[in-house]
């Protein structure tokens, strides 16, 4: 890491770094210099990405689309090139790094702390998910093959239980049997994509919270961030992904499932602000919002309960049964959603609806 700052060019001489604990995969630290400039640096898992050209390949072109279409109206993070002239740095040992700017002023909440952050930040992935509109997702390059391709994922996981390789499977057969369960319903997505019947859009596909600097004062939205897994997906996909995690009432891993339910305060202010800031959502789209969050709820549980039936080589884990608490947790919030399907439903076509007459009133 200390090798790795020095490729980049900075405002004065590092001397301080601090790791941020945030994500499951790459690793982050705030550089700061004598001058009092400050920097993020983030260390690349090329194990989960191993196609690091295609990354910055992809937010190079993002970047140039926003820039020539949108004027600056929707802001993100400009990465820097190293002293060598390219944009990221690769240290020969397995290691590729990157840096951009600190953005003075902004937080990045782990949570929402209240129902208006959450908002804020669909509003940013709502602005972002429209300011791509027009862009051609399939220039893009996909970062991680198949990522959200639930069938694919299936056969992942079936894999994982036929090799059984770390003989975990005998003490997670009530999860597998949760998992399998639920298949058709969880593939439904995946196979109207194959159908057209939803549009491939440029999309963000890892929509939590955190992934949104807000003003430090205001709450403001002021630009999304870790565009390492955007590519070709689903709308549904990035609302569904944000739900998830934000509208759980407990943590990702929290360990007392009773506190794990769906917050449908928090899932309506969500969809008002997703919706009101993207307005070039389809009808089938916008009628597959709760479908979206059933379907990566299920499949991020799927990939801990993978992950931990292969030995934990995919996410960063803090203890043994790390995974195992990460996938039941997912599977309590799909639990509730199952009991509270048509209140979902019922808040996707209330705020649609309001929408609408508000479309209306505007054009009256």
């Amino acid at each position: 890491m200390q090798e790795a700052i020095f490729h980049f060019p900075t405002d004065g001489t590092p001397v301080k770094c601090e790791q941020i604990k945030s994500g499951h995969i790459n690793q982050t630290y705030l550089i700061t210099t004598d001058t009092g400039a400050k920097y993020i640096l983030q260390w690349v898992n090329q194990f989960v990405f191993p196609k690091v050209d295609a990354i910055m390949s992809n937010m190079a072109a993002i970047s140039s689309f926003l820039r020539e279409h949108q004027s600056g109206k929707m802001a993100m993070i400009s990465y820097i090139d190293t002293v060598e002239g390219k944009n990221y740095y690769d240290d020969e040992h397995g290691g590729c790094w990157r840096a951009y700017r600190f953005v003075d002023n902004s937080i990045c909440l782990q949570h929402a702390e209240t129902a208006e952050d959450f908002e804020e930040s669909a509003r940013a992935f709502g602005n972002f998910q429209y300011a791509l509109n027009k862009f051609p997702a399939e220039t893009l390059e996909e970062t991680i093959a198949n990522f959200h391709n639930t069938v694919d994922r299936y056969r992942l996981f079936r894999e994982a239980i036929d090799s059984d390789c770390k003989g975990r499977l005998a003490q997670v057969a009530k999860e597998v049997a949760f998992v399998l369960e639920r298949e058709e319903k969880a593939c439904h997505l995946q196979h109207m994509r194959e159908r057209g019947e939803l549009p491939v859009r440029a999309t963000h596909n890892d929509t939590k919270i955190n992934n949104v600097l807000l003003d430090a004062d205001t709450h403001k939205a002021l630009c999304v961030i870790d565009l390492d897994t955007v590519m070709p997906g689903l709308s549904v996909h990035d609302f569904g992904d944000a739900i998830r995690f934000g509208a759980s009432t407990a943590a990702e891993d929290e360990t007392d499932l009773s506190r794990v339910n769906l917050d449908l305060d928090f899932f309506r202010s969500f969809a008002r602000g997703f919706m009101e800031a993207c307005p070039s959502l389809t009808e089938n789209e916008i009628n597959m919002l709760p479908m979206g969050a059933y379907n990566m709820t299920i499949e991020c549980g799927m990939r801990f309960l993978t992950d931990y039936l292969n030995g934990d080589v995919y996410f960063s884990i803090d203890r043994e049964s790390h995974n195992l608490d990460r996938c039941r947790t997912q599977f309590k919030l799909i639990s509730d959603m199952e009991e509270h399907w048509e209140e979902m439903e019922r808040i996707i076509a209330e705020e649609h609806q309001r929408l609408e007459n508000g479309v209306c009133c505007q054009n009256s």
